[in-house]
């Protein structure tokens, strides 16, 4: 590997790795996984979601000049902050489940399939406008719920914890939600959302799956495909990616990545990699463990989207059997992967990414600076990775306090 100026203290870090089982496995994406995620479900998904105002693909970014820093052969970043004016990849899945729901809904009390046109037009605006969808958020999902309820026109209660900002509460307020801020984490915010739904009478839109609520969190990691296959249809190399480097969070993300690349390119879709917060990490717990594994605390990472303690379970059937490698980093890596997208050192176009957003491209840059483990994962001069970066700035002032100027003025050239 080429030595790499890593900014700020990339190289010295703490990170910590755990390999990966099953996910060594080679083979087709089995049937058993399809039930969750496939590429059959991913059509009416892409069909729907190419149908809603403003759809267009969020580019994928090459990075040459910092993959030839860091010895490799490519790096693409997918850029995911122009998604239907939201921010964040999180407007595909949040939106896509509220329209299944209503869909579903519609369905049940009519006979009829309604179309994403026909609610936009409000043609069932009579069935629709007393329905209430509600979830806990760190902010992005929060915010894609409320989108999409607004879009199509049903009610919104969204809950957020304690330690999420203010600018993230007022993005979600924006689009007409009623915003609930709670006590304790994110998991806690769930909890509370669960037991408000009941009494309410609403309907859980939630991001992260556990006994008896699966469906839902289905159709939110299946709306996440779309950026997927994007991806794969923008790749600009002859031959595929070799590696994935992605982030954490209940593992919805991640499982939705995986799942589309595995049934997409069989044997081809290169070692899969999960990346968190060592603050954290439920999925990295829950490898080292060999099944489900809670973390607990407070979670109080500066990487808000990925700050979960439980994991999905159906995320976790996906990525236990497809996860080759899983990682975690400190706060201070995420910040300096910022730094150094936006600075661009290596000739790069700049990229204003969210704190979030930077962790898989973070563990890429800290493994490599590391020859012992970029051996392992089989990282050099031949690699080819793919990296979702999964949302802008999405608290505006927190970026410009992190990176030191605003996301407009990182994008837009100025100094």
């Amino acid at each position: 590997m080429t030595t790499l100026d890593l900014p700020g203290q990339l190289a010295v870090l703490p990170l910590a790795h755990c390999a990966g089982g099953a996910g060594r496995a080679t083979g087709p994406y089995p049937d058993r996984l399809k039930p969750i995620l496939s590429l059959a479900a991913h059509a009416e998904a892409m069909t729907e979601i190419g149908e809603w105002p403003g759809y267009a693909p969020t580019p994928l970014v090459g990075l040459p000049g910092l993959a030839r820093a860091a010895g490799l052969g490519a790096i693409h970043y997918k850029h995911e902050a122009g998604r239907f004016g939201l921010g964040s990849f999180k407007a595909l899945g949040g939106a896509y489940a509220v329209l299944r729901l209503l869909k579903n809904e519609i369905l049940r009390r009519t006979g009829q399939h309604a179309s994403s046109r026909e609610l936009i037009a409000g043609k069932f605006a009579d069935i629709v406008s007393g329905i209430t969808v509600t979830c806990a958020t760190d902010g992005n999902h929060g915010r894609s719920v409320a989108w999409g309820a607004q879009t199509f026109g049903c009610q919104c209660v969204i809950y957020i914890h304690a330690t999420v900002s203010e600018g993230r509460r007022e993005a979600i307020a924006r689009y007409g939600a009623e915003v609930i801020r709670t006590a304790g984490n994110y998991d806690d915010a769930v909890r509370t959302a669960d037991a408000d739904a009941k009494t309410h009478g609403r309907f859980i839109v939630s991001d992260t799956s556990y006994p008896g609520y699966t469906d839902v969190p289905r159709d939110v990691m299946q709306g996440y495909s779309v950026m997927v296959e994007e991806a794969l249809q923008q790749w600009p190399e002859a031959a595929p990616p070799t590696h994935v480097f992605i982030q954490g969070g209940v593992g919805g993300l991640a499982a939705a990545v995986c799942a589309q690349m595995w049934e997409r390119l069989g044997d081809a879709r290169g070692r899969f990699i999960v990346v968190e917060p060592d603050k954290a990490a439920c999925l990295y717990a829950s490898a080292l463990a060999g099944a489900p594994t809670a973390v607990h605390g407070d979670l109080d990472t500066l990487m808000a989207g990925l700050a979960c303690g439980e994991v999905s379970l159906i995320a976790w059937e996906v990525l236990a059997a497809g996860t080759h490698d899983f990682l975690t980093i400190p706060d201070a890596a995420a910040v300096d992967t910022m730094r150094l997208l936006a600075d661009t050192p290596f000739g790069d176009t700049p990229i204003a990414a969210g704190e979030s957003a930077v962790a898989g491209l973070a563990g890429l840059l800290m493994a490599c600076s590391r020859p012992r483990l970029a051996a392992d994962l089989g990282l050099g001069p031949d690699s080819r990775v793919l990296l979702f970066g999964s949302e802008g700035a999405t608290d505006p002032e927190l970026y410009a306090r992190l990176v030191g100027r605003s996301a407009e003025a990182v994008e837009g050239g100025a100094q």
